[in-house]
């Protein structure tokens, strides 16, 4: 899954800079979000991409210190930034604890929003840029970035981002897109692969509701893509996924 989603993501990139110039991706970490930087960084069709002419945001941030391992920026440098030659001021990570906002993710969120604002030209028609492709790895509870059922900023709908605390995944305070921010990408593609993905996978595609599955909520202006190993589908109701024809 890895592999094939990092060849189509090349070429979306390649088809967004010869159409605009530039192209934008948000980023996702976890599991299937970091393999995917990782078959990136190694594939021979890397260099297809202009990588000074690519802006770089993250769908989350887990609110720990600059240089965490657990931070997705941090895991994300080892996976793939660190080998490619990217222009630093377009790379936009989410602000750590130690920096200048201290341990207040409220105040970080509102940092990244209004960074996300500025970089927002008129034709995005809103406080947030319109991303080429906006990448969403799925938790086995249907929670997207850190957006988690139930939770109050799942519910946010006026601001683009959020501070997350009470997480019930660690550590339990993180600062998010919202649903609203999410939804400004041209392309939306959730990643799940593996068998604990399998229950969320079907719940988010079987018409539940956004607060309960956030994963359901998440949708692209013009796309949205699940992208899903054998495992992870294997519970998809079966007008979605029918069995191969022998």
């Amino acid at each position: 899954m890895a592999q094939a989603a990092a060849a189509r993501l090349i070429t979306k990139i390649v088809d967004a800079q010869a159409a605009r110039g530039s192209a934008s991706v948000v980023l996702t970490g976890g599991r299937n979000g970091n393999g995917l930087l990782a078959a990136l960084s190694s594939s021979p069709a890397r260099d297809a991409i202009d990588w000074g002419r690519l802006d770089l945001w993250w769908g989350d941030e887990r609110f720990l210190p600059e240089g965490d391992p657990e931070r997705n920026y941090t895991q994300a440098k080892e996976a793939l930034l660190d080998a490619v030659p990217l222009d630093p001021a377009r790379v936009h990570a989410m602000p750590a604890s130690d920096g200048p906002y201290g341990n207040d993710a409220d105040a970080a969120a509102e940092a990244y929003a209004a960074e996300l604002a500025a970089a927002a030209g008129p034709e995005d028609h809103g406080d947030v840029p319109t991303f080429d492709v906006l990448m969403l790895g799925v938790g086995p509870d249907t929670h997207v970035a850190s957006l988690f059922p139930e939770l109050p900023a799942v519910r946010e709908t006026e601001r683009t981002v959020v501070g997350v605390h009470g997480a019930p995944k660690p550590p339990p305070v993180r600062v998010s897109l919202t649903l609203s921010a999410i939804r400004a990408a041209r392309e939306v593609w959730l990643l799940a692969a593996g068998e604990d993905k399998a229950k969320a996978a079907a719940i988010a595609l079987s018409g539940a509701g956004e607060v309960q599955a956030p994963a359901a909520g998440a949708y692209g202006r013009s796309r949205t893509l699940w992208l899903l190993d054998a495992a992870a589908a294997s519970q998809l109701p079966p007008e979605l996924y029918p069995p191969a024809v022998s």
